[in-house]
């Protein structure tokens, strides 16, 4: 009896949900969501603080998973991307902007889409890539399976070179360049996104475990919202733009909770991992909330590059907060040990982050000391790193930030203690030279080590837009109003 007893006990041990800790989660191979939105902030969402803003479906993310509450990606959009599909900073994959040749991702780096069909999966990307529209650094040939995307940094935009999307386009009913050729869609663009996404995890699930990557356009600007999205903020806030601001997020949280729903319909829920992220720091939202922190999008603070972090897997992740610093080059690393992929040389000694996986499992376990560095880049082009090293920079440790936003490129370092002073109020540099000098000595040698892989910085730009170029080819000719905007020869801005 006693016998029967005990294995009961065991059998009732190895069904709960903590006992996958046991076995460890790394190998697990688990469906894999990651929804990653353009430039809204930590503190764009209800369960960060936000007075005004109702994200119910992020909220529940936050809710029912592992939130990282100090991650940090680029204080821009390129930077980041690059760094979540390498492990490794962005500008050691020639990416130091997001427009002039300069957001191409180095063809030498391996991403993780490659590492993890080498482990089974099948891989899309419904939404913006913006790390290189020409034909050899497109998403399938990085890795994608599947390709749903529009051009450029973000829907309609065009620059001088090779960054630029699809003539004509806005956020409803976009043409949108899907596996080689241009579809024309029906919908609001995040609408549209989500639900080739959905109708993608459809046909493969069950089928081999997939990576659905879900980068929206929004809310990014121009801020092009649907009439029923701006009206739930219209009379909330007292300017226009902050309300369709909020009202594209909002959209986007529905489509979220959309997604939600399916998974669970779809008997998956147990079986798939959906990671919510944003990709800089906040923007549009910033001037009503921004959780306390000085900066924003464009700046080294802590306002532009801290980010949210929520890792959901119903059975296998119990709620909780994870206080240690964390960032974008984590994440290649630890979704391919949840994977069960095995990294060749190259793609190790490749990888600069560290896996999430202990503190997946325990968010208390052991998390060494590290240093990490933030630099807006952005110098003039064809100018010299030298010219921008000092400027728009920070060199982070889980206690301190140094920070420097010279304009002249001088090394004008602030030091902030972020224990007592995550606002970022109170500079310490002239009472702590001992901290400044080993964070700048740092710094050095980081630069140092970063500057021979900034492989972009001369690059010629490309005589015209390949998305213009493919709908040359598919349509016959431009339409007029591109034709004259390709004359005007704009000057370059984000």
């Amino acid at each position: 009896m006693r016998s029967i007893l005990r294995l009961a006990l065991l059998l009732a041990t190895l069904l709960t949900p903590g006992a996958l800790f046991a076995q460890g989660l790394a190998g697990q191979r688990p469906n894999i969501v990651f929804i990653l939105t353009d430039d809204q902030g930590y503190g764009d969402i209800s369960a960060h603080g936000n007075p005004i803003l109702k994200t119910p479906n992020m909220d529940r993310l936050h809710a029912e998973g592992v939130r990282f509450t100090d991650f940090h990606v680029s204080p821009t959009c390129s930077p980041t991307r690059s760094a979540l599909h390498t492990g490794r900073h962005e500008f050691k994959n020639g990416v130091t902007h997001t427009i002039l040749e300069r957001e191409r991702m180095t063809l030498d780096a391996i991403t993780l889409p490659q590492v993890l069909k080498t482990a089974g999966y099948t891989t899309g990307i419904f939404g913006k890539w913006h790390l290189g529209d020409e034909d050899d650094h497109q998403p399938e040939k990085r890795g994608y399976d599947e390709v749903f995307i529009h051009g450029a940094g973000g829907i309609g935009q065009h620059y001088p070179g090779s960054c630029g999307d699809a003539p004509g386009n806005t956020y409803f009913s976009p043409l949108i360049k899907h596996n080689g050729k241009f579809e024309k869609t029906n919908g609001y663009c995040t609408d549209v996104f989500f639900a080739q996404a959905t109708q993608w995890i459809d046909r493969v699930k069950g089928q081999q475990p997939f990576y659905a990557y879900i980068p929206t356009n929004a809310p990014h600007g121009p801020l092009q919202v649907r009439d029923e999205d701006l009206a739930r903020y219209q009379d909330k806030v007292d300017d226009l733009n902050t309300a369709k601001y909020f009202g594209m997020i909002a959209n986007i949280d529905d489509n979220i909770g959309k997604l939600l729903a399916k998974i669970s319909a779809w008997g998956i829920e147990r079986n798939t991992l959906v990671v919510f992220m944003n990709d800089n720091g906040g923007t549009g939202g910033v001037r009503v909330f921004n959780a306390g922190m000085r900066g924003q999008k464009g700046t080294p603070f802590l306002g532009g590059t801290r980010a949210s972090s929520f890792w959901r897997w119903p059975g296998s992740l119990q709620p909780a907060d994870v206080t240690k610093l964390a960032a974008h080059i984590d994440f290649f690393p630890t979704i391919a040990a949840l994977a069960g992929a095995k990294l060749n040389a190259q793609a190790t000694q490749q990888i600069e982050g560290r896996s999430l996986v202990s503190l997946l499992e325990n968010p208390s376990a052991p998390w060494p000391t590290r240093t990490l560095f933030t630099h807006t880049g952005r110098w003039a082009k064809d100018a010299s790193p030298e010219t921008g090293k000092y400027v728009n920079c920070s060199v982070r440790t889980p206690e301190y930030h140094l920070v420097s936003i010279s304009k002249e490129n001088r090394p004008d370092w602030m030091l902030f203690d972020l224990r007592q002073d995550y606002a970022e109020q109170k500079d310490l540099a002239a009472q702590k030279p001992e901290v400044v000098a080993a964070m700048r000595a740092a710094y050095e040698a980081w630069w140092q080590s970063a500057v021979p892989l900034m492989v972009n910085e001369t690059a010629p730009l490309l005589g015209e837009n390949p998305f213009w170029t493919l709908y040359k080819k598919q349509f016959g000719n431009l339409p007029a109003m591109a034709e004259t905007s390709a004359k005007k020869k704009r000057s370059p801005k984000k």
